[in-house]
């Protein structure tokens, strides 16, 4: 079965967008689908964990590459 990915690019964006940017993606998605956000915000490996563990989404990857952050969630 494959899932289905979106992204979300919060590319420049600093605290608190790239996790408003996130929750709002996030609304039209199907249980289990998976969000991809890219962020330039240091700041976001922190909110964007803290997010997933206050709304019950899955965080399943956090890597930091050439400067920017990218995270897969999978929708609750």
């Amino acid at each position: 079965m494959s899932e289905t990915m979106h992204t979300l690019d919060a590319s420049g964006l600093n605290c608190p967008l790239p996790i408003l940017r996130t929750k709002k993606a996030l609304a039209p998605l199907d249980r289990g689908e998976i969000l991809e956000v890219i962020s330039t915000d240091p700041g976001s490996v922190k909110d964007l964990s803290s997010f997933c563990k206050e709304t019950g989404h899955e965080l399943l990857s956090s890597e930091a590459a050439e400067g920017k952050f990218v995270f897969q969630i999978r929708k609750a």
